[in-house]
């Protein structure tokens, strides 16, 4: 069931989501090489316990930790670790969710350690953020969540680069994970409408080659089968009478 959110409940899901684009704000000054991902890990903990908030990640389903940290061809849920060392030209995925007083946020940005290595990669980076503009700008009243699929597959399979099929975005803001899914394909005018009070967690996830994935044993980590390299934006929105407004930003 799709909850349509009121005034009181988006202002506060407006607050989780502003600890979210800050955390993610500060964590892109940190991000450099010979950075070990485990130190975004400790520093985004502390920030959310200064907000007195919860991330909401730890502990959801069993995952250990506050961020997703997804390095190169790991698309998602990748773990934050002492062991893994950031490399120039890495492609650095940083997903987190914010629980304050019960009321969510969710945002992802994907950073790269100082610059592209490839043109694909650039490609990849520049058309996963487009693609995730151009769908939360089509997110208005009476459109359909296949629109939003649809437009995303349309920004960037003409690039050569493939959608991830398995994960899709969500509703989100009284919970983690709420109605509906947001497919990162479809059709238009197929799915449920977008309807003004909707909270929505819009979130391409897009690789440079084989749409293929797996997961590795630790149960989470979802890597593409063929190593190729996965970018993730993510931004939560709300849909208002004048159209969608993106709670995630600064």
């Amino acid at each position: 069931m799709i909850r349509l959110k009121s005034i009181q409940e988006i202002n506060k899901i407006e607050t989780a989501s502003k600890i979210v684009a800050e955390l993610l704000e500060r964590i892109e000054g940190m991000i450099c090489k010979d950075l070990p991902t485990y130190e975004l890990e400790k520093f985004a903990v502390d920030f959310i316990e200064t907000k007195k908030a919860l991330p909401a990640c730890k502990g959801y389903n069993g995952f250990p930790y506050a961020l997703c940290i997804s390095v190169n061809d790991t698309v998602i849920h990748g773990f934050p670790s002492k062991k893994e060392i950031l490399k120039e030209g890495d492609l650095v995925s940083v997903d987190c969710v914010v629980n304050k007083d019960g009321f969510f946020g969710d945002s992802t940005k994907t950073f790269v350690v100082g610059d592209f290595l490839t043109e694909i990669d650039k490609v990849l980076f520049m058309k996963t953020k487009e693609s995730l503009y151009n769908a939360i700008e089509i997110a208005i009243e009476g459109n359909h969540i296949g629109d939003l699929g649809n437009i995303v597959s349309k920004t960037v399979i003409p690039s050569g680069l493939s959608v991830i099929k398995e994960y899709s975005g969500h509703g989100v803001g009284l919970k983690m994970h709420e109605d509906p899914s947001i497919p990162n394909y479809g059709r238009k005018n197929t799915g449920p409408v977008i309807r003004c009070g909707m909270t929505l967690a819009i979130e391409p996830m897009v690789v440079e080659g084989s749409p293929d994935i797996y997961v590795e044993e630790d149960g989470w980590t979802v890597k593409t089968v063929d190593q190729r390299r996965a970018a993730h934006f993510e931004h939560t929105v709300v849909i208002e009478k004048n159209g969608p407004r993106i709670l995630t930003a600064i």
